[in-house]
């Protein structure tokens, strides 16, 4: 039986970087394919990105898990686009076949690199097999557009995103913990799943949006408020937040958390989180012939300071 090999060729580049000079070797074969056999010296973003390049697939350029995919030629591929071009090596055409390109998933698995957030302010460092589980809950991760009347798929930081509100999507700012809001609609019978309004306050030196907006439950239509915090989950927990609707000598209150707005807008909605008001009791709240809708929303945000003595906490209303 003849035995298949395959020569390659070893060389040993360098990379210089501001905290210091860091090394590492690879080996490519003649086919040009590269595998890394060694790094030398400290984990670094340069020297790390440079190796984290040869575990990115050039189909889909995502990273690569195991099982890596290798041609005869020792180009390398993840297993979903390998289903994807049917068998065939993208690079070279060559057949596939069923070679699984061991060493460099043994690299993968040796190697510590920086969350792809180090940018943003990161400064954690990973084994490559859970690099990617940290990176979908980095709190250094960009922020979401939380305008929820399109599609909008802007992202970035909470200073970028109050500016992205302002000028591209015509919000209302607003400062100060309190707020008082009228909404008007001639026919409240003829309901869209849409949002009506968006309004952003400013207080604690921190954001927060607040949705109203009418959808379909059930058989008719329903009314809802709620606020969403710009900023992180834990954070947000800092804050409460109150809302009510009232006429005729009737009123409504909800008292709650702000969510984060890590949670999209669908989600805090669908889990009625949030003041809700049914069509008949809005129609009544409204007043005259029910014909039009007039709801009249105040609230107020607060932050919430833990008592060192009691442990219980204490609402602070000043903003």
């Amino acid at each position: 039986m003849e035995t298949e090999s395959m020569d390659c060729e070893s060389s040993t580049r360098t990379i210089p970087n501001d905290n210091g000079t860091y090394h590492f070797s690879s080996t490519k074969n003649h086919a040009g394919a590269a595998v890394v056999t060694n790094l030398v010296g400290p984990t670094t973003t340069a020297a790390a990105t440079s190796v984290y390049e040869l575990l990115e697939c050039p189909v889909c350029t995502f990273s690569m898990y195991p099982p890596i995919h290798q041609c005869h030629n020792g180009h390398t591929l993840c297993s979903t686009c390998k289903v994807r071009v049917h068998n065939r090596c993208p690079t070279c055409r060559q057949e596939l076949g069923d070679i699984r390109c061991l060493a460099l998933e043994k690299v993968a698995e040796s190697l510590e690199l920086p969350c792809k957030y180090y940018n943003l302010g990161c400064p954690e460092i990973f084994p490559y097999y859970s690099k990617l589980k940290h990176e979908s809950l980095c709190n250094f991760r960009p922020y979401s557009c939380p305008y929820a009347g399109s599609e909008c798929g802007t992202v970035g930081d909470i200073p970028f995103l109050v500016t992205h509100l302002r000028d591209d999507h015509k919000v209302d700012m607003h400062a100060g913990s309190s707020f008082n809001h009228r909404y008007v609609k001639s026919n409240p019978r003829e309901v869209e799943n849409a949002t009506w309004m968006l309004t952003v306050f400013q207080c604690f030196g921190q954001y927060f949006c607040l949705h109203f907006e009418a959808f379909q439950l059930g058989m008719g239509p329903v009314y809802m408020a709620f606020l969403r915090f710009m900023g992180d989950e834990e954070e947000a927990r800092s804050y409460s937040y109150s809302l009510e609707v009232g006429g005729s000598g009737r009123k409504l209150t909800w008292e709650g958390t702000p969510r984060s707005i890590r949670d999209s807008h669908r989600k805090v909605r669908d889990s009625n989180d949030g003041l809700i008001i049914q069509r008949n009791m809005a129609l009544f709240f409204s007043g005259g012939d029910r014909k039009e809708l007039k709801l009249r929303v105040t609230g107020k945000i607060w932050k919430e300071q833990h008592s060192p003595d009691s442990g219980l906490c204490i609402p602070n209303l000043s903003s």
